[in-house]
């Protein structure tokens, strides 16, 4: 049977990471075979994009375009060795953040043209779509605090972000470019309020995992 590809998006701060880590634990712990991935990244070489995009010290002076082509080039590396071979062993993938994350930062938030980021994505994923995206929905001085607290946590080499040093106005575009997302594709793309609770917002991602289960695994308790 094939598997199922999961994946979770929302602008900085907004709780992802924590999620998928309880998901994948839970799934687990039912049987099913899980695969957590993230984007940029999860290959060799795309963690090498990653750390040029994100906290090389000479990412500074790069524009829009290459960026977009950056990421689209680490997620054709992903699909091709990871995702696709794993979808068709049967497992659940979760992948923090996909191409929806695209569409949102370099689509609205550097305010490249939508018809080139789309175009970009084909080529980078082709067929290789989501069963469901999940995107966490916070507040600016939410995203804001949260990194702020994080920050003094991280290793030397992950403190410096190039996307977290983006103004406010640019995040402002990604959460637009998101609240179109699930506007365009609302069986697919589900706007969760990652506000409450830890357990709270668990539970409602647990309700609309479940009925997307292969059933191999034991009844959900």
């Amino acid at each position: 049977m094939p598997g199922r590809l999961i994946t979770f998006e929302g602008t900085e701060g907004s709780g992802k990471t924590t999620q998928i880590s309880l998901l994948a634990e839970r799934l687990r712990a039912q049987g099913h075979p899980v695969r957590t991935l993230r984007e940029p990244g999860g290959t060799a070489i795309g963690e090498e994009i990653r750390h040029t995009l994100k906290h090389s010290p000479a990412n500074h002076a790069m524009t829009p375009e290459a960026e977009l082509l950056l990421m689209n080039a680490s997620r054709a590396q992903l699909v091709r060795e990871v995702i696709r071979p794993a979808l068709a062993a049967g497992q659940i993938v979760l992948c923090d953040r996909y191409y929806d994350s695209t569409i949102a930062y370099q689509g609205y938030g550097r305010q490249l043209d939508l018809r080139m980021v789309q175009s970009l994505i084909e080529v980078a994923v082709g067929g290789t779509r989501p069963d469901l995206t999940l995107v966490f929905v916070v507040p600016q001085e939410v995203s804001e605090a949260r990194r702020r607290v994080r920050q003094p946590t991280l290793p030397l080499s992950l403190k410096r972000d190039r996307f977290e040093e983006a103004d406010r106005a640019f995040f402002d575009r990604v959460a637009q470019g998101y609240q179109a997302l699930a506007a365009a594709e609302p069986g697919r793309v589900r706007l969760l309020d990652a506000t409450g609770k830890v357990a709270d917002i668990q539970a409602a991602i647990w309700d609309l995992v479940q009925p997307l289960l292969p059933g191999k695994g034991r009844p959900a308790g």
